[in-house]
Formats: C-alpha cells, structure tokens, sequence
C-alpha cells in the first residue's frame, strides 16, 4: 500500500494531465472515425447493448475475452482510484474504461447502464444494436485497424500508466 502511495503521486499527476489536455482531441477523433459502415451519429438505431448480448452467437470469442482481456474488468481500474479523483476526472476515465461512454446509447452511469461499465466488445466493434437484430456481419465493424486501438491506447497514455498494449489483445 505503501508503495501505491507513492506511485499515486508520479502517475495520477501525468494521468490526469493527459486526461484533461487531450479531451478535445478525443472528442474530434470519436466524432471523425465511424464504428462501423453506419455513424452512430446519424443512426439513431446503432446503441450499445453489451458484451452478453454477443455471447448467444460469438459464445468463443466472448469466453476468451472475459477469461484474458483487461477490458472485460476495466471498471475496475475506476473503482480503484476514484476516491482521490474528481467527478470530472473521473468521467475522464469512461471514454476508454467503459463502453459507448458519451455516444448515444453508451454508458451513462454504474446505476443506469451497468451492462455497459466495461470496456466490452463493442469499444472495438462499434454498436451492436443493428447487428444483433439482422445478425449481418456488415452490421457491425470487423476489421479492426492500429488507429481503433489508438483512440484510447496512445503512446502518452502508456508511459503514464505503465502498461504495454497488445495489438488485438482483446479476444481473437
């Protein structure tokens, strides 16, 4: 414990500085780079419906993503540091640490929308609303690229928290 207070001093400082520096950055690349063939933007219809909504069709994937990807408990990250974090701080962290946080049927909060309070399959795959009602593979993003793991793995992130992404580490 000790230890973490310690760190808790070098790594929250850059953290949050990154945090609240690159917020309209973030913002412009969320806005500039569709999930899928549809933007959420301008289809009402494309909302999030959580990763145990995939596990009925995609039951492999879905295993291997609980049992080895971070994303699958990322909350917990939040829940862990948000007692020395503002609420604004904090909702800094849901961009990356939850699913659909600010996009239209994305994450609100742990009490309205707690199927979505991990980073699940669709921070990757896009909204799967659309998807789960035609079951058309070209209903939801499937080739995934560097720069949809870059909107929240990028390199100043990283060297703050000490931590070294896989590429498509998630489930498959």
């Amino acid at each position: 414990m000790a230890l973490l207070n310690g760190m808790k001093h070098f790594v929250f400082p850059a953290a949050l500085f990154f945090i609240r520096s690159s917020l309209p950055v973030f913002f412009a690349l969320l806005l500039l780079s569709p999930t899928t063939g549809l933007s959420d933007n301008n289809n009402p219809a494309l909302i999030y419906v959580g990763s145990d909504a995939c596990k009925k069709c995609h039951e492999k994937e879905y295993t291997s993503f609980m049992k080895y990807a971070k994303k699958s408990r990322s909350y917990e990250s939040i829940e862990r540091v948000k007692r020395s974090l503002t609420e604004e701080e904090i909702r800094g962290c849901y961009f990356c640490h939850t699913t659909g946080y600010g996009k239209p049927g994305g994450f609100i909060s742990i009490e309205k929308t707690p199927y979505l309070k991990n980073a699940g399959c669709e921070v990757c795959h896009g909204p799967g609303s659309v998807h789960i009602r035609t079951n058309v593979s070209s209903d939801i993003k499937r080739r995934l690229t560097m720069e949809d793991c870059e909107v929240c793995h990028t390199s100043e992130r990283v060297k703050a928290f000490r931590y070294k992404p896989l590429i498509h580490g998630g489930a498959h």
